[in-house]
């Protein structure tokens, strides 16, 4: 896990009409809720908070907020980013509070390993992720970046399943069923096409006649 300190200031105000006055200032609204304290209504960065949103330890880390004319700081987790519909931009983002020690529930992302020394891979399988990330639990301050799978013993046509995922110590999957994780598929056979099949028929009428 890898932690993040942020520096927000407090909105007085909120609203769509405010959102975008900040937006056009270069920040960033955002809002912290949970836990025993009110709800917070900040603005950051925007400049600096994108480049937080290109790391993915970002998505499963313990944030340090420090809010400018609150008392102390915030400890979250990301629980919402909302996107430009057009822009590839973040417009608003959502934080939870957290404690250490809180048992919380996310979504991790899947990480494939050793792909190049796969058996199914080295027979032209292709690599096939179902399920790009796992809902786990555990501690707040034990959330893993990723889930590292090892693929190299799998040939084509098997599959990995959630319960054949080792997963770090304190952390479960939560799950009602077995489901597939990933698959190594089978090479796509490319069909020969019309006007190919269309050329060939009369070759073979001729020789046939001749």
């Amino acid at each position: 896990m890898t932690d993040f300190v942020i520096e927000a200031e407090l909105r007085e105000t909120t609203g769509r009409g405010e959102a975008r006055r900040i937006r056009r200032a270069g920040l960033m609204p955002a809002v912290i809720y949970g836990g025993d304290k009110p709800e917070l209504a900040i603005t950051l960065n925007a400049m600096s908070t994108a480049k937080l949103l290109d790391k993915e330890a970002f998505y499963t880390s313990i944030v340090e907020i420090n809010v400018k004319g609150s008392r102390g700081s915030n400890k979250a987790l990301v629980k919402d980013v909302q996107w430009h519909p057009v822009r590839d931009e973040a417009i608003h983002i959502d934080f939870f509070r957290v404690s250490s020690s809180d048992q919380v529930h996310m979504e991790v992302p899947v990480h494939v390993t050793h792909a190049d020394t796969c058996v199914g891979v080295k027979k032209g399988g292709l690599v096939e992720i179902i399920r790009h990330t796992l809902e786990l639990t555990c501690r707040a301050d034990s959330i893993p970046e990723h889930i590292d799978i090892d693929i190299s013993a799998l040939d084509i046509g098997e599959s990995l399943h959630i319960e054949d995922v080792t997963l770090p110590d304190g952390v479960t999957a939560q799950h009602e069923v077995n489901f597939t994780v990933l698959t190594i598929a089978a090479p796509k056979v490319e069909k020969a096409s019309d006007e190919e099949e269309v050329t060939a028929a009369p070759a073979e009428a001729k020789t046939e006649k001749e």
